[in-house]
């Protein structure tokens, strides 16, 4: 009776395992520059021949091979960079599993050549992944591979390859995502006789960045770095003003190996939560650094997936090390310093009218009026001399309104143009968010009570959200029949209509929009409306004193330059962007 079960053999056994670690040709280059990554090399160069389908070639100045450790090189399972099962809790090297080379071999013509320093060099031919000859050769020390005709016996697998354009570019994003890891080694690809990459030695990632991306890309990103519990979290983010919908960079890396993690990706997002527009994807190049068996690499067969032991401490690291560094935005995106002016005493206002009459306008003029700061000689402003913002001698800054709507403000190395009401609305949101972790905003008690009609939804809405509704500022109590009474409501402006605005917020949270989607609690979505809703509106007149309180008040908030939606609250024009526009450059 013949036997059902039986032993492969190695050659079909090498072809099986290939299936698993070549995908494409852009698989056995990244497998190949892994290796030399392994071996210490400072330089890589990879020439590539119609996508790779033709030849493939990676030579390195690693540490190279003797003639043993070559042909043992060739077998399954034979690798330097493990000895143990413990090794695997802490491998940081790349191709620990050793099957790339045999696995390449097997689905392709194969010529390793290599040579330990001071020794003589060996190459080794292999086809179809039976070696075939071993001879002595001239090289330098470093190894070089070349793999001709791949999948050139496997026809069932070379038919789904993709046109050669397509597979060099395949290539080129495994050599990026490669360089971007390791910046102390210069890469070199060319293809077709054409030089695709041609990166030097970065003395940091910016400058990697640059060399890849360009000047311009690299300047949209800012510096993230953050370290917790054994934990550190580093790379570049991009800034929020330059996040747009569409494409975008996300290269993730844990100990320096190349990985993907959608919840790790998700983490960033959530960092980024009321700086950016509903849909913007901003860019994210992250390098995560774990201890020791926090992380286990060997859960895919292309280890393009990892496993955390703490994923929730991860992603809360993640995180916070996007937001502070978002935090951390100065002068390169749109002051050269953080102003410093004095501080404004704030005392609550009386009990104001309700709606938008003229009696609830004249008891926030007298509440502001109650805040104006003391005398000049009794004031006590930072002195801060670094300031960039030109003051007056009484230490409050040089402001102008521009059509009711634009802020401006004098420095000393140009101009800074600010959004009043997207301003207004990045200070009611942080104001609020503080005020919910003490308890609640304290509202104004109405001189006559404002009574609502609603739909339906509408009045559920605000029965079940009564207690935000409160905290927010605003005291409402059901009337019956669908109606409800508002006894009191924040004043965040002289122009506020508070009928109007808690509408306004009603119908935002009944119907949910893109302003609220990136909320993560209630409390969060309630701030965000009404920031939304209750912020000073463009068209509306300030005064001095006013402009003076708004322009402190934002710079004291942990993101200025944004507002809920994510659209920038400042806008500076250097001197030089002024000179070059009136053509005073020479």
């Amino acid at each position: 009776m013949p036997r059902r079960i039986q032993i492969l053999p190695d050659t079909l056994s090498n072809q099986i395992a290939a299936g698993e670690v070549v995908e494409r040709p852009a698989s056995v280059v990244k497998e190949l520059v892994e290796n030399a990554l392994d071996a210490g090399a400072t330089r890589i160069d990879i020439t590539v021949r119609n996508g790779g389908k033709t030849e493939i070639r990676v030579a390195d100045d690693g540490h190279g091979m003797n003639r043993d450790d070559a042909l043992m090189s060739l077998d399954r399972h034979a690798t330097s960079k493990i000895t143990r099962a413990e090794d695997l809790q802490k491998v940081r090297s790349f191709g620990f599993r050793g099957e790339a080379l045999p696995s390449i071999g097997s689905v392709s013509r194969l010529t390793l050549e290599t040579a330990e320093s001071g020794g003589v060099g060996t190459r080794v031919r292999v086809q179809g992944g039976r070696i075939g000859g071993v001879e002595e050769c001239a090289r330098q020390t470093g190894t070089t591979v070349s793999v001709r005709s791949l999948f050139g016996n496997v026809p069932a697998r070379a038919k789904f390859l993709r046109s050669a354009a397509v597979e060099t570019r395949g290539i080129a994003d495994a050599v990026m995502t490669l360089a971007l890891a390791h910046l102390s080694t210069s890469f070199r690809l060319e293809s077709n006789g054409r030089v695709l990459l041609d990166l030097p030695a970065a003395k940091d990632l910016a400058t990697r960045v640059a060399a890849l991306w360009g000047d311009d890309s690299a300047g949209k990103f800012i510096p993230i770095g953050r370290a917790e519990g054994g934990m550190t979290v580093g790379g570049l983010i991009e800034r929020p003003d330059a996040a747009l919908a569409g494409p975008r960079r996300v290269h993730l890396f844990v100990d320096g190996r190349p990985f993907r993690d959608r919840e790790v990706v998700s983490a960033a997002e959530r960092g980024y939560r009321t700086t950016v527009p509903h849909g913007a994807r901003p860019s994210l190049l992250l390098y995560l650094k774990l201890g020791p068996g926090a992380v286990d690499v060997n859960v895919h067969p292309a280890k393009l997936e990892v496993r955390f032991s703490d994923r929730a401490a991860v992603d809360a690291c993640v995180e916070a090390a996007v937001r502070e560094a978002l935090n951390r935005v100065d002068s390169a995106a749109t002051l050269d310093r953080r102003p410093t002016l004095p501080q404004l005493r704030r005392e609550p206002a009386p009990a104001m009218a309700s709606s938008s009459s003229e009696a609830g306008q004249l008891a926030f003029f007298v509440a502001a009026a109650e805040r104006r700061p003391p005398a000049a000689d009794h004031v006590e402003p930072e002195t801060d001399t670094s300031s960039d913002v030109v003051q007056e001698q009484h230490g409050a800054p040089l402001l102008w309104q521009l059509h009711d709507s634009y802020i401006l403000a004098e420095t000393r190395t140009g101009l800074l143009i600010i959004d009043q009401h997207s301003a207004h609305e990045r200070i009611l949101f942080q104001e609020l968010m503080e005020a919910f972790d003490r308890g609640g905003a304290a509202g104004q008690r109405l001189l006559f009570p404002i009574t609502l009609r609603l739909t339906p939804a509408e009045y559920s809405l605000v029965l079940d959200a009564r207690e935000l509704f409160e905290r927010t500022g605003f005291e409402v109590e059901p009337f019956g029949g669908r109606t409800v009474i508002m006894h009191s409501a924040p004043a965040p402006h002289p122009w506020f209509n508070a009928e109007r605005c808690v509408r306004e917020m009603i119908a935002e949270l009944a119907a949910g929009s893109e302003l609220t989607r990136s909320a993560r609690t209630q409390y969060e979505r309630m701030a965000m409306t009404f920031a939304c809703k209750g912020a000073i509106k463009a068209g509306q007149h300030m005064s001095t004193l006013e402009m003076e309180e708004l322009f402190e008040r934002l710079f004291a908030t942990e993101l200025p330059y944004h507002d809920v939606h994510g659209r920038p609250t400042v806008i500076r024009l250097s001197l030089d962007e002024l000179e070059r526009r009136f053509g005073r450059h020479g």
